[in-house]
């Protein structure tokens, strides 16, 4: 492929994707296929000679479609919204087009730059404390600063590995000769009952203990339950160094108490790093900035924009008070890294601050979007999303058939039938079933739940009306059944 027959193709792919979108209403939402259905229509080896344009065109819709679960469609509500915007797509494009690999600033200059400067927009965008912006007011260099890792999941994991750093010390320095294995195998982190099941993971791949306390009856973490579980684990020898508070928990949307955990986590000295996945992007609205209240006790905060904030996968912003704790845990100094700017210390190396070497020009699509949108388009969407769930919420509680086991937040709203979890597991698969509409259940102690969660960007009023007509018609057949 040469640059002509490029820009031809990239100029049908671009109207590809635009009919996708614009269409994307009369596809299913959800595919009826059986895994392994892409064997039968795919060849089990490679071509050994080129092929034409066309034919892998062609091999889209008949191929892969059929197979793809279409997260776009305004009747997707399952999880939690996956970032998509038209700026955001472009920004891909060029970094596609422009490849940078930088893990270095010399290895991409603009790149890192740009990181740094966007993230310190968003920073200020989301009100947070001026400890964690990179350049302070009058532009002075300071201690914290941002980075866009892959996920939020892997920004548990850093945090958590440069908490584990400089808990090994403190242990090692009130304890001379203590061999590091023995310092790790004395560290005991905490997160929620509702807590992302990557958390889990971070501490069987940091090789600590970890420990999950129980939420109360609005499935949030308070301090006392933190504070017990400190003093008891301290007294069995085990030294507490890292907190995970969740706002907004998969499940429910639940929020963590900060302002009574925060200060627990400064009194006894574990790191708190905030898990605001999905709903870190609508702090941005100062109207719901209060539910970040206590963040000034954190050391770590991250939020996915590839959620809720118009922004393709992956660009999971996080931030830090301190960036040497990462450098502390994650450098390595390899002599073809070396370099005289970095070795002077007058600039950020981003490889230092993550798990892999190198990234892609990510924070292109966050200077595109916040640009292109501005940050009254952006606080706008997420308006619109949480109107659009008060509306759900609105159609469910005129139902006699249905309640509400947990308050609904921000764009999430839990419901169930009014019966058993077999029944509203039964429901839950009948809807999924007939394609049309997508939903995903979830046990909030002895009840299951269903989640709709508003997840389109172009979802509108009659988007939700449908979704209702198809939840309600189906509610209807599956109890006239079983009361025939």
């Amino acid at each position: 492929m040469d640059v002509e027959e490029f820009r031809q193709r990239g100029k049908e792919m671009v109207d590809m994707v635009a009919d996708y979108y614009s269409n994307i209403r009369e596809r299913r939402v959800l595919p009826n296929i059986d895994p392994g259905y892409l064997s039968s229509l795919i060849p089990s080896d490679a071509p050994h000679e080129p092929e034409k344009w066309e034919d892998v065109v062609k091999d889209i819709e008949r191929a892969i479609m059929p197979g793809m679960t279409h997260w776009l469609h305004p009747q997707f509500h399952a999880y939690y919204p996956a970032g998509y915007s038209f700026p955001s797509i472009l920004a891909d494009i060029l970094c596609s087009g422009i490849p940078n690999v930088y893990f270095t600033w010399i290895a991409s200059p603009a790149a890192t730059e740009l990181e740094q400067i966007v993230l310190d927009w968003l920073a200020k965008a989301l009100n947070l404390p001026s400890d964690f912006l990179l350049k302070n007011e009058i532009g002075e260099v300071q201690q914290g600063g941002g980075v866009i890792q892959g996920s939020a999941s892997e920004a548990a994991l850093i945090a958590m590995l440069a908490a584990r750093n400089e808990a090994v010390k403190k242990l090692q320095s009130n304890c001379p000769g203590l061999k590091d294995h023995e310092a790790v195998g004395l560290l005991i982190a905490y997160g929620s009952d509702q807590a992302h099941s990557s958390l889990d993971k971070a501490a069987r791949i940091a090789g600590v203990k970890f420990r999950k306390l129980p939420t109360d009856e609005e499935f949030a973490l308070r301090g006392e339950a933190l504070e017990a579980a400190i003093k008891e684990d301290t007294q069995a020898g085990l030294h507490p160094f890292y907190f995970l508070a969740t706002l907004g928990t998969t499940s429910s949307c639940a929020f963590d108490k900060l302002p009574e955990l925060g200060p627990i986590c400064v009194k006894f000295g574990l790191w708190m790093h905030i898990d605001a996945a999905y709903a870190g992007s609508a702090f941005i609205c100062p109207e719901y900035r209060p539910l970040l209240n206590g963040v000034e006790f954190a050391e770590s905060f991250n939020f996915n924009a590839h959620k809720w904030f118009l922004t393709s996968f992956d660009c999971s912003c996080m931030w830090v008070k301190r960036r040497d704790s990462l450098i502390s845990a994650l450098n390595v100094d390899p002599v073809f890294l070396r370099n005289a700017a970095s070795e002077a210390g007058v600039v950020v190396d981003y490889r230092n601050w993550q798990i892999p070497l190198g990234s892609r020009f990510r924070s292109l699509k966050l200077w595109f979007v916040m640009r292109l949108y501005g940050i009254s388009g952006i606080q706008q969407f997420i308006r619109n999303h949480i109107e659009l769930a008060k509306r759900f919420e609105r159609f469910v509680q005129a139902s006699d058939r249905f309640e509400i086991p947990v308050k609904p937040a921000l764009g999430l709203v839990c419901f169930r039938l009014k019966g058993s979890n077999e029944l509203n597991k039964e429901f839950m698969k009948a809807i999924n079933d007939s394609g049309k509409v997508h939903l995903l259940g979830t046990q909030l102690r002895d009840q299951y739940v269903l989640r709709m969660a508003v997840a389109s960007e172009q979802a509108k009023e009659s988007d939700i009306d449908v979704t209702w007509k198809v939840i309600s018609s189906i509610a209807e057949a599956i109890m006239n059944k079983r009361n025939s």
